[in-house]
This record gives C-alpha cells, sequence and structure tokens, in this order.
C-alpha cells in the first residue's frame, strides 16, 4: 500500500511539478488547494486539471477569506500588481502575510486526519520574489513546529515537509516537470490572469515562468492575454 502524503497545489507551474514529484516517488496523493481570496479563480480551476490529469487520489478545496486582512496586492483589489520586476532586497506587495504559514498549517491538519505523515510543498528560494516564508529555514522550522504541536508527532509518527524543487532554477522545474509529463499549458502563474486563465505578461510571476521556459530551451505553452 501507497504512503499518503498531502500536496498543497496552487494550480501554478511549481507545485504542478511537485505534485508529479511526489506520485513519480510512489506516494498516493491527497492534492489541497486554497480559495483564500485572491485576485482570480482560474488557478482553482487549474488546479482541479492539474490533479486530475496527474492521478491525485482527491483534490480538495479549502475555503479561506484572507481578502478579509487584504494587505497584499493578491488579496486587496486596490493594491496594484507591480509590473516592474523584483527590487533587491525589498519584499514586494505581492507577498500575503503569513500565507504559506497558514496553508502548511492546513495541509499538517488534513495529514493528521487522513493519516499521512509526509507534506509536499512548492517552495523555491532561486527563481522567485523574495518571500520570506519560501526560504528553507523557514520549512525546516515549520518542520519542526509540526513535529511538536501535533498528536502524531508527540506520538512518535514524524511529520515529514518535502521541497523538493526549493534549490532549483525555474529551467530546472520545467524540464523535471516534462520529463514526468507535466503539461504546463493547464497551469496558471499569472498574479492577474483573467477568468479564461490568460496571463498578463508583465507581472512577476510572469516574468519568471518566461524567463524559466527561454532558458529551459523550450516552447512557452502559456495563453497570453495580449
Amino acid at each position: 500500500m501507497s504512503a499518503l502524503a498531502v500536496v498543497l497545489l496552487s494550480g501554478g507551474l511549481d507545485s504542478a511539478t511537485v505534485l508529479a514529484i511526489a506520485s513519480d516517488e510512489g506516494y498516493a496523493c491527497h492534492a489541497l488547494s486554497v480559495d483564500y481570496g485572491q485576485r482570480h479563480r482560474a488557478e482553482l480551476a487549474a488546479a482541479e486539471e492539474v490533479a486530475r490529469n496527474l492521478g491525485a487520489v482527491e483534490h480538495r478545496v479549502m475555503r479561506l477569506d484572507l481578502a478579509a486582512f487584504g494587505g497584499s496586492a493578491l488579496t486587496d483589489p486596490s493594491i496594484a500588481v507591480p509590473v516592474d520586476g523584483v527590487k533587491p532586497d525589498v519584499i514586494p506587495v505581492t507577498y500575503v502575510p503569513a500565507r504559506n504559514t497558514i496553508f502548511l498549517s492546513l495541509a499538517l491538519a488534513l495529514a493528521e486526519v487522513i493519516g499521512a505523515q509526509d507534506l509536499f510543498f512548492g517552495a523555491n528560494a532561486v527563481d522567485y520574489s523574495g518571500y520570506p516564508d519560501c526560504r528553507p529555514e523557514f520549512m525546516r522550522a515549520f518542520e519542526t513546529l509540526a513535529n511538536l504541536g501535533t498528536k502524531a508527532g508527540v506520538e512518535g509518527h514524524a511529520i515529514r515537509l518535502h521541497t523538493p524543487i526549493i534549490a532549483m532554477t525555474k529551467a530546472e522545474i520545467i524540464r523535471r516537470g516534462l520529463a514526468l509529463g507535466v503539461d504546463f499549458s493547464h497551469t496558471v502563474s499569472c498574479y492577474q490572469s483573467d477568468a479564461a486563465g490568460r496571463a498578463c505578461g508583465v507581472c512577476d510571476a510572469c516574468r519568471l515562468r518566461r524567463d524559466g521556459f527561454a532558458a529551459a530551451g523550450v516552447p512557452d505553452p502559456t495563453p497570453y492575454a495580449a
């Protein structure tokens, strides 16, 4: 019987590759997406398709209204999504306060309920926007927290947090995903995608994605609005 894993699945390029990696390693994958009040729902539709295409055991969507707090260009429509690139040592306004802490906590809760000891998360600390909750030290700290603060951890059923792409470039992630059969045309990475899933082409997420395909030397299948 395959070991169970909870895979956080945003519908983007990175998390799709992580789901493929977890499945390739033999895990029975329970995909978890979060409808948190983000600017668009296209990524949730993408996550559903990715989960189905990559053979997830199930795909759950947790509804959580982080837009009630705002504080980010991704949850507050009055804050413009930046299109002028990442500035050194400046955390951009697309950072959603405590989002990864919250998402990982939800994945941890689901893992305890279904008896999974493995969490998979598509954090990346190479080609990324400088978010503090994507760094390896944060991931190690969360794994420690998970084992200190859960019934499973206290009873000796160690929780393991896997971040298999954290040290990869975007090009390396794309190559790995393609080797595992990921169809990236079904993924949505754009911060301000339209309802049809077409990317804006100018936000930081689009820039990283486009540059990644160029560096990987493979065609970019992303549908752009313009």
